[in-house]
C-alpha cells in the first residue's frame, strides 16, 4: 500500500494550488540535477533487495533534490509506503518557503523502471512525478488522473 499523506493533510485550496504548480512541469518533460539521481540510485542499492522510496524536491519544474525517507510497508520486498511524518514534515516546508514537493520515487528491486499493477492501483491521480528505478534504470512519470504517462528527462548541472 502507498500512502499519500500529502492528500490527507492538505485542505481545500492547498490542494488546488499544488495540482496547479505540479501542472506546471507535466508537459512532457524534466529536469532533474545530477545529485538526486545520483540519490535516488544510491537509496535504490542501499535498500536492496527491499524497495527504496523518497521525495522528489525542487522549483520550478525541476528536481533539485531526491530525498530518501523509511520503507515503513508490511512488505517491504513488494511495496513501498512512504513515511508519513517525512510527508507531512516535506509539506510544512513547502508552506513555508521551503523546496516544493514535486513528486516521490522508489525502486523495483524486481521488474521493470515502469509503474507496477500496485503502482497504477494505489496512485492518486494528483499529477505529482513518479521516478522509478530498476537494474540502474530510471524512468519519471506522471501520475495524472487518466493513468500515468512517460515523462523524458535530461539531467541539469549539480
Amino acid at each position: 500500500m502507498i500512502v499519500f499523506a500529502p492528500i490527507l493533510i492538505q485542505m481545500g485550496s492547498d490542494i488546488q494550488r499544488d495540482k496547479a504548480r505540479t501542472r506546471q512541469i507535466t508537459s512532457s518533460s524534466i529536469i532533474i540535477r545530477k545529485k538526486a539521481l545520483i540519490a535516488i540510485s544510491q537509496a535504490a542499492e542501499r535498500a536492496f533487495p527491499e524497495e527504496a522510496c523518497g521525495l522528489l524536491l525542487g522549483e520550478n519544474g525541476s528536481i533539485t533534490s531526491a530525498i530518501a525517507v523509511a520503507n515503513v510497508a508490511a512488505e517491504p520486498t513488494r511495496h513501498f509506503e512512504i513515511e508519513p511524518q517525512a510527508l507531512i514534515n516535506a509539506y510544512r516546508a513547502q508552506r513555508q518557503g521551503g523546496p516544493q514537493v514535486i513528486g516521490y520515487f522508489h525502486s523495483h528491486p524486481v521488474g521493470r523502471a515502469a509503474p507496477s499493477a500496485t503502482d497504477q492501483a494505489m496512485a492518486s491521480g494528483d499529477g505529482k512525478v513518479w521516478a522509478i528505478i530498476a537494474k540502474g534504470d530510471v524512468t519519471f512519470w506522471t501520475d495524472d488522473p487518466e493513468g500515468f504517462a512517460e515523462l523524458s528527462y535530461r539531467v541539469g548541472d549539480s
